[in-house]
């Protein structure tokens, strides 16, 4: 394998989706990308922090994730172009149910590579947190670190 390529592992994270949501369930999807997009995937150059998953004709679909193109290949991809999310059919029912009646949102989690080198993508089904919250919870997240560091000083 070429050097700065990634078999399995994680290439991309949105790490202001547990800041800005309340995740309440973590659901592995899996996605249906061209062989380009596969190979951009692998340089580690994705990006899916602006990024959100939702309902298109039925179909749940990943929406405003950047894979950049890659320069090698002979036909390329859209690199925002929307992607079909891969669930069961009760699990896609019940994620686009609880989307139109609770005002839930889908976000993207982690975009991997798991141990047989397919592409996953990890989404949370979670609620937008207001701002009150978010301070309250970094409030809560401080106080386990602190609180953590005491124990482990004191025993």
């Amino acid at each position: 394998m070429a050097k700065g390529h990634i078999t399995t592992g994680r290439v991309a994270e949105n790490r202001r989706a547990r800041h800005e949501y309340e995740i309440q369930e973590q659901i592995e999807a899996g996605l249906i990308l061209r062989g380009s997009e596969v190979k951009s995937l692998r340089t580690g150059r994705a990006s899916i922090a602006e990024s959100y998953a939702g309902e298109d004709n039925g179909r749940l679909v990943l929406f405003n994730a950047n894979i950049p193109i890659y320069e090698p290949a002979r036909e390329n991809h859209e690199p925002k172009r929307p992607r079909e999310l891969l669930v069961k059919t009760r699990e896609r029912n019940k994620l686009l149910g609880l989307i139109r009646r609770e005002g839930m949102t889908l976000v993207p989690l982690v975009l991997y590579f798991n141990d047989r080198g397919v592409a996953k993508l990890q989404i949370g089904l979670a609620k937008g947190r207001r701002k009150q919250d978010k301070r309250q919870a970094s409030k809560d997240r401080d106080w386990g670190r602190e609180k953590a560091r005491l124990l482990r000083n004191k025993g």
